[in-house]
């Protein structure tokens, strides 16, 4: 039976080392088009508004693009909407709270 040994410890090690290999990192063509906003193009400042601003811009960005279709744009632009009216309202935290619900629901970071 001592023969076996050196096969499964063989065995093993190959199965762990299959285990840790990485996968393929996909081509950079694969990832579609990625345009830059030009420099100044976001809003400066703290607060509610520049932070709704910002988003809005890249937003509008994504669908310009392609990286985001129109429909889905014009929900999330929605959405920012509500955020920018809580904030012209004064209500900042519910403005920020509506701002990350929808930046998390879009899968925007």
């Amino acid at each position: 039976m001592s023969y076996w040994k050196p096969g499964l410890a063989l065995a093993a090690l190959l199965a762990l080392a299959a285990c840790q290999s990485k996968p393929a990192a996909p081509p950079a063509a694969a990832l579609g088009p990625v345009a830059a906003l030009p420099a100044g193009a976001l809003p400066p400042g703290t607060g509610c508004g520049p932070a709704i601003a910002r988003t809005q811009a890249v937003v509008d960005s994504d669908v310009a693009t392609g990286n985001l279709n129109a429909p889905v744009g014009k929900r999330f632009s929605a959405d920012l909407a509500n955020a920018s009216s809580a904030c012209a309202a004064g209500r900042d935290g519910e403005a920020l709270r509506l701002l990350a619900a929808a930046k998390a629901r879009y899968g925007y970071p």
